[in-house]
């Protein structure tokens, strides 16, 4: 089913592209510049606001050293339990997120957060290195709400066995193409992925994007189909923390927003047709069979004649299709220079 419902909204196959503004950890451990990320994703237009809920001791085992990708010699275990969202901010901002006219969403990471963050969500985030997690997957998957999975760094093999586990459970579902590099350059982010994902597996595909970038990546996923765009976004790139480098500041955000829904009017449909903002031109210059000089009844229609020309205000003709069918045929009337030649003009 190429369709999910994230609250009382749709998104999926035809649906407008559901945008998620990615705060994850940007809020510092402060609630204040967590609201702050919630006002700006909001008058952004995004459709939802994302952070993170995640406890050191159940995400890496505390003798995983350094991340070299940071270039920071801190434990990634003390990295992670200094970004931790405090439980207890998450009706706060639930409300706050509901004040302001936006979903707010969370990544889940183990099973007990999970379960605390369920009240407060209309759908459950997969992040890509949980796409393994089978366990956790399912234990969302049992609440009954969409599951929207991210893919990075994920084998084909992870994936399907990530989708049996929701299919399992009967929950709706989505998969993210996503990049694990922070930033991702261009020439890593892979979007086609995105169409890969939808056909292999019948399911709304979307892509969260990494890279530095403001728009290219996200606007080329969503002309390939995406329903879901997710996009890290920060208050200021200068701000300390692993992921504020790489997100978007709320101005990137606010026009992305734009180009998406600037890019899905562009899209429109599939089917070709003349356009009622064409139909002017069409009759206008859209070339039809027309005389280049007074012709006489009984003379015969030859390149000297007729021709096919563009009417503007003259009135149309036959299409050009039909000009050798009339060539060395007689003119039924008197036919002056310039006017369209049509059906009743020939024998």
């Amino acid at each position: 089913m190429k369709k999910i419902k994230i609250g009382n909204r749709m998104a999926g196959e035809g649906e407008p592209c559901f945008i998620i503004a990615e705060a994850g950890s940007n809020h510092n451990g402060k609630l204040e510049q967590a609201k702050k990320l919630i006002d700006e994703a909001a008058k952004a237009g995004a459709d939802a606001v994302k952070f993170q809920l995640f406890k050191a001791e159940k995400l890496y085992v505390k003798p995983a050293g350094s991340a070299d990708y940071l270039k920071d010699g801190k434990s990634i275990f003390q990295i992670i339990k200094d970004m931790e969202l405090p439980e207890e901010w998450l009706g706060t901002l639930s409300s706050y997120c509901d004040k302001k006219g936006i979903f707010f969403l969370s990544s889940v990471f183990d099973e007990e957060s999970a379960d605390l963050l369920d009240r407060y969500v209309p759908a459950h985030k997969i992040a890509s290195y949980e796409c393994n997690h089978i366990p956790l997957i399912r234990h969302v998957a049992r609440k009954g709400k969409p599951v929207i999975i991210s893919t990075g760094a994920s084998t084909m093999e992870e994936i399907r066995d990530a989708v049996n586990a929701v299919r399992s459970e009967g929950a709706q579902l989505a998969l993210m193409q996503c990049t694990a590099k922070y930033p991702a350059p261009l020439t890593a982010v892979n979007v086609k992925v995105v169409k890969t994902l939808m056909d292999k597996f019948d399911v709304p595909a979307g892509f969260s994007d990494h890279s530095r970038e403001p728009f290219i990546a996200p606007l080329a996923a969503v002309a390939l189909g995406a329903s879901i765009i997710e996009k890290h976004f920060t208050l200021d790139n200068s701000l300390p923390g692993p992921d504020h480098k790489f997100a978007l500041e709320p101005g990137e955000l606010k026009l992305l927003v734009e180009y998406i829904r600037g890019t899905e009017k562009a899209l429109g449909t599939e089917e070709k047709f003349v356009l009622p903002e064409e139909k002017e031109l069409y009759d206008f210059a859209k070339r039809s069979i027309h005389a280049i000089r007074n012709i006489r009844k009984g003379e015969i229609f030859s390149s000297e004649n007729v021709a096919a020309l563009r009417p503007g205000k003259a009135g149309r003709g036959l299409p050009p299709k039909y000009l050798e069918q009339i060539i060395g045929k007689k003119a039924k009337r008197d036919i002056a220079a310039w006017k369209g030649i049509l059906e009743g003009d020939f024998e």
